[in-house]
């Protein structure tokens, strides 16, 4: 028998020391270690600096993690898994600088918004109330805002959806090209424009009077172009086998629209719905210029002037003292409060209408 010596490392199956595909990896507790480091070394840098803004403190925090992030990762991990980390940390940053303004509005608005924010504050106007004394409310400002966003709802949202129908399922040709590109121009016009608009035309032209009806019509111009994009992308996500599946048994088209495509894509329909009401339910310019304001409450959106919760704001805060700054941060919160309860009733449709899927 040979008494030669076999090389182990050779053998099939066997294999001794670091495999190749194996690659040193940090652990998983190192981006929290990273983390409470960037914190402490952006306080300390800020400290030196002399800086007492918390926020810079987070800018130089926020560098410092990502440079450490890339750095440690480039030595431990090699440059593939270092740019990773990269991307990685530049999007939670990024993530971060988005919601931490959020959440400080939110909660300078709670905070001071609250402190007249009770049963009385919503159920009685500015009607007889000294502007420079504690008291009032803005009921008379939340019935406008409800009458004046459910007008212009009333108009836009028929037309909007008319008109993304038409565009994804007949429009062909000019005319559709027309409309899109008129579409476009209509998602980025200043509110202003809208107002001055409406102004020239119905008050100014017609002479008609100043009501809630007018600033409902420039709300309106500017609801239905959103509406008219979201729906037009919702329509367009449904599968075209479900409309040849109803036009194969002889539904006919109209009727295929109203019963398949409008139904299945009813969440984002309501969803992008939703989203143009919140974009109008802040607005304050065009209600400046045609709803004009009233202290009292107008139960009549057709006739007189009547205010509204944006233009509520504007006018108490331009009033300059404390008990004013007060309403106008409660009716901040009550805003805020609306556009919530809207996207919950929202989001609470879109569950109960979307299409059921079974197994």
């Amino acid at each position: 028998m040979s008494n030669a010596v076999i090389d182990k490392s050779d053998a099939p199956g066997r294999a001794f020391g670091p495999s190749p595909l194996r690659q040193a990896r940090l652990p998983r507790w190192a981006p929290y270690a990273l983390v409470v480091v960037s914190v402490a070394a952006g306080a300390g840098i800020g400290t030196a600096l002399g800086t007492d803004n918390t926020f810079q403190w987070g800018l130089i925090a926020a560098l410092v993690f990502i440079v450490a992030s890339f750095g440690l990762g480039a030595v431990v991990e090699g440059g593939r898994q270092a740019r990773d980390r990269l991307a990685t940390s530049l999007v939670w940053v990024c993530f971060l600088l988005a919601v931490v303004p959020l959440l400080s509005l939110i909660w300078e608005t709670v905070d001071r918004g609250r402190t007249v924010l009770d049963g009385y504050f919503l159920s009685h106007s500015m009607e007889g109330v000294q502007t420079i004394l504690p008291g009032g409310g803005a009921y008379h400002a939340i019935i406008g805002t409800l009458e004046q966003v459910l007008l212009a709802a009333v108009i836009a949202v028929p037309i909007g959806l008319l008109t993304a129908v038409y565009l994804v399922e007949y429009g062909r040709g000019r005319l559709a090209k027309a409309v899109t590109f008129f579409v476009d121009v209509m998602t980025g016009i200043p509110s202003i424009v809208a107002g001055l608009f409406i102004f020239s035309f119905w008050i100014i032209i017609l002479d008609f009077d100043y009501s809630g009806f007018a600033g409902a019509m420039a709300l309106a111009i500017l609801m239905m172009p959103i509406i008219v994009r979201s729906t037009e992308e919702m329509l367009k996500l449904v599968p075209d086998e479900l409309r040849e599946a109803s036009l194969a048994l002889g539904v006919p088209k109209w009727r295929t629209i109203l019963k398949v495509v409008l139904p299945t894509a009813i969440g984002g329909i309501t969803t992008g719905v939703m989203l143009a009401v919140a974009r109008i339910a802040g607005e304050s310019a065009p209600i400046v210029l045609l709803v004009f304001g009233a202290a009292g409450i107008n139960n009549n959106p057709f006739e007189g002037a009547q205010s509204s919760l944006p233009y509520y704001i504007y006018e108490q805060w331009q009033l300059g003292n404390e008990a004013s700054y007060n309403r106008a941060w409660a009716a901040a919160l009550v805003l805020i409060a609306f556009v919530m309860i809207l996207n919950l009733v929202a989001r609470g449709i879109a569950r109960w209408k979307a299409p059921k899927t079974g197994r």
